[in-house]
């Protein structure tokens, strides 16, 4: 399979949030057509919202840079207006926040993710994916690559960087897929990001009485934090820090394998990797649905009048396929791409702060993985492998393989 095979057929409605998909690798093909005719568009999202969608690369970044957008979206109902007021965040949850309160979080948590340190545990992650590796290849048969080698490595790494134990992951794995679910009801989200929040409370109190040497010790330990706060931000982190990544690897595998000359150039030279994982990150942009901001004043906006209190959704994954920003043939995998900035991850002040640490689970992973296999191949045929496509973060709810 290639990256332009279709998987669906669907057709853009117009003044509606594009949403089907045609390419199991390639946003709604209606992103194209907003791009190049409408690309600052007022729209009705699918839970009946009214808002605006920005699919322009250049006008994707001037929203989330603009402190005009804020990045909490919480009505005081749900289902008010937009003229409602909107209410505070939940404690901890940072990448919510604006301004002081949102810079007193990430001041707290940017030395712990700093370039240096992610690249010091480089050793540690590729050990970890060694140990993966090897028990997949006893296994008989085909296997789950998501369930044998792409969830836990990302898992492993977030639980020794937490200092969460490992083998407690069922839990709150099982609670931060119910958060991420776009069919769960608020019932069924608030009582699974509760019940993690609670996790990392009592975890935390643990720390108090015997810090060890990782990040959720080093909050406990810093004093600046209350209980409500230390919880929501590590149960963030612990989300984000394996969803994502996980994610990544087993659909940026799915993806080289659908297209085997790009893999074959890969394989060939080692020297690709770093590139390829750019490459690999801006074409699939597993923050499908985009990032949702409220504009805080009336934003003028490529002569586009957003009224306060508007929502505008960033869509990450079709500012990744702008011409204008990816000019040679953007809608296809090219790991020989010269690299140009991407927003797989954000962009602003609350641009990804793990980051980092993803780029280099990714290299390890994806160089050991077609090094130790070099026969790998799908065990099922590509259009049966179960897509994400309800979920927030996009990827594979599978994907069975064998060598």
């Amino acid at each position: 399979m290639t990256g332009n095979q279709p998987t669906t057929s669907t057709r853009h409605t117009p003044g509606t949030q594009p949403m089907g998909r045609t390419c199991p690798f390639s946003p709604p093909e209606g992103y194209r057509t907003l791009r190049e005719e409408d690309p600052i568009t007022p729209v009705t999202f699918p839970d009946g919202a009214k808002g605006w969608v920005v699919s322009r690369y250049a006008d994707v970044r001037t929203v989330l840079a603009d402190p005009r957008f804020g990045a909490n979206r919480r009505r005081v109902r749900p289902g008010d207006a937009a003229d409602a007021p909107l209410a505070p965040p939940p404690p901890g949850m940072f990448i919510m926040m604006d301004g002081p309160e949102h810079t007193r979080f990430r001041r707290l948590l940017t030395g712990q993710f700093t370039v240096r340190r992610m690249q010091k545990l480089a050793p540690a992650v590729e050990q970890i994916v060694a140990e993966q590796l090897e028990a997949m290849a006893g296994a008989e048969g085909p296997v789950d690559l998501l369930q044998a080698f792409a969830l836990p490595i990302p898992s492993l790494v977030i639980c020794e960087l937490l200092g969460v134990p490992y083998e407690d992951r069922a839990e709150f794995q099982e609670n931060s897929s119910m958060v991420l679910r776009l069919e769960a009801s608020r019932d069924e989200v608030m009582q699974a990001q509760a019940a993690m929040n609670e996790y990392i409370r009592q975890l935390a109190v643990a720390k108090w009485a015997h810090p060890t040497d990782d990040i959720l010790s080093g909050l406990v330990q810093s004093e600046q934090l209350t209980d409500e706060e230390l919880a929501g931000v590590g149960s963030l982190l612990l989300l984000a820090g394996h969803e994502t990544t996980a994610n990544m690897i087993a659909l940026g595998t799915m993806c080289l394998l659908g297209n085997p000359e790009q893999l074959a150039a890969l394989r060939s030279d080692s020297a690709l990797m770093d590139g390829a994982v750019e490459e690999l990150l801006r074409y699939l942009t597993i923050i499908q649905y985009g990032l949702r901001r409220v504009a805080l004043e009336d934003v003028e906006l490529d002569g586009h009048r957003i009224e306060a209190g508007a929502t505008v959704l960033a869509s990450l994954s079709s500012g990744n396929r702008d011409a204008t920003q990816f000019p040679d043939r953007p809608d296809a995998l090219d790991l020989h791409r010269p690299y140009r900035t991407h927003l797989a991850f954000g962009h602003g002040v609350h641009q990804c702060i793990g980051q980092q640490l993803a780029r280099v689970e990714m290299k390890a992973a994806l160089s050991a993985l077609f090094d130790r296999f070099p026969t790998l191949r799908l065990a099922v045929p590509a259009d049966q492998v179960p897509m994400r496509d309800d979920m927030l973060i996009y990827g594979v709810h599978e994907l069975p393989v064998t060598w």
